[in-house]
């Protein structure tokens, strides 16, 4: 009954505007399991707009970018794309995809405070607009709540050094073979995330020079590796610890920072038994719960500059950008919504664990928006 009334309602809206032009074709380019799924979507949109055929592509991640680099350089892109938010500023500097700011302001269904502020300020770059949110994705932390109670805890303290008090009570009682957290020494995110909570820039010198130096990162800098100096995390990289699911079970780590992949992960791998035993919580901060920012990531819909059929791309957009689509999406992929009345429904009111993560993206900060930013990442 929703696909059906959602097809009917963008039928009334294709009529209203005028249909599109006879035998357009889009391309449209996706990644990973969305490029599979987004098929069931656009066969709605193509009901709704007789003559418009979409052709979507998928593209593996792991291929991905260097495919659009390639793509951009043999002048061959596709209408529009998925894009992961952190590459925006890459291909605006290449003056690969078109500004949307003048579409979005004429726009019936778009508008920039329906979404996560941090979230589409990804895709801002000095000031002109690039894309607009698909899906988002942040971290949060996952812990026992079980370990928390029994240290005399009914929550996540909201301050760094709340938290770090919580994380001994929970040394006492669980002795030395088992840490409070677990923070990968070769995992970036962690040190990203402290030190945006800190309010460090991370670049200086207009993006030119790390900000490693500076007050306020060598504050997060100091709360992180105390985390080590008291015993309180183990100093080992990710794959030290074989089956992370069963340690966490096991009670040898009661606390970790990551993202909402890994919520079917601890519904599936954890025991029955340990069901209630866990919850997650949006990341302290330094100075309280406001401060604990966390990352702002997902996929953004960009526009190419060479697309033949900007304005039937640009309707494709317009739909996978309402709620009603981005609500359907995360039933199909478990892809967290970027439109807020998306979370409306009931299958993320339902959930106290996605409750976390969109309490989180109300407090997300991006990172640097500069065209290296990849290249940095994977360092």
């Amino acid at each position: 009954m929703r696909a059906a009334l959602l097809a009917a309602a963008l039928l009334l809206a294709g009529c209203a505007r005028g249909s599109a032009e006879p035998g357009v074709t889009l391309r449209f380019w996706a990644m990973g399991r969305e490029g599979e799924v987004v098929q069931e979507l656009v066969d709605e949109f193509e009901q709704a707009h007789p003559g418009l055929r979409v052709v979507v592509q998928q593209i593996p991640w792991g291929a991905a970018h260097e495919k659009l680099l390639t793509a951009y350089v043999g002048r061959s892109t596709p209408d529009l794309a998925q894009l992961g938010n952190t590459w925006v500023s890459e291909f605006a500097a290449l003056n690969a995809i078109a500004p949307l700011d003048d579409r979005i302001e004429a726009s019936a269904e778009i508008a920039p405070d329906s979404f996560f502020p941090g979230i589409w300020d990804t895709n801002v770059i000095d000031g002109t607009t690039y894309g607009v949110p698909w899906y988002v994705d942040t971290r949060v932390l996952f812990y026992r709540s079980d370990l928390l109670a029994e240290a005399g805890y009914d929550s996540v303290p909201g301050t760094w050094d709340g938290w770090r008090e919580a994380m001994e009570a929970i040394r006492r009682i669980g002795g030395p073979e088992r840490y409070p957290i677990f923070l990968p020494t070769n995992e970036y995110t962690p040190w990203i995330v402290f030190g945006l909570a800190a309010g460090s820039p991370l670049l200086r010198e207009r993006d030119t020079r790390g900000a490693f130096g500076g007050p306020a990162y060598r504050r997060a800098a100091a709360f992180y590796l105390d985390l080590f100096r008291r015993g309180l995390a183990p100093a080992v990289q990710g794959a030290s610890i074989a089956n992370l699911y069963q340690e966490f079970e096991r009670g040898t780590i009661a606390m970790y920072i990551t993202g909402p992949w890994n919520l079917g992960e601890f519904r599936r791998r954890l025991s029955p038994a340990m069901q209630s035993s866990w919850s997650t919580s949006p990341l302290p901060g330094p100075d309280g719960v406001e401060s604990g920012v966390s990352t702002a990531g997902g996929s953004s819909l960009v526009l190419f500059r060479g697309s033949r059929h900007p304005e039937e791309a640009w309707r494709l957009i317009e739909f996978l950008s309402t709620a009603e689509a981005q609500a359907r999406f995360f039933r199909l992929t478990g892809d967290l919504p970027a439109h807020r009345a998306a979370w409306r429904d009931t299958a993320l009111t339902s959930d106290p664990h996605l409750r976390t993560f969109e309490a989180q993206l109300t407090r997300v900060v991006s990172t640097p928006k500069i065209p290296e930013w990849e290249q940095i990442s994977l360092k």
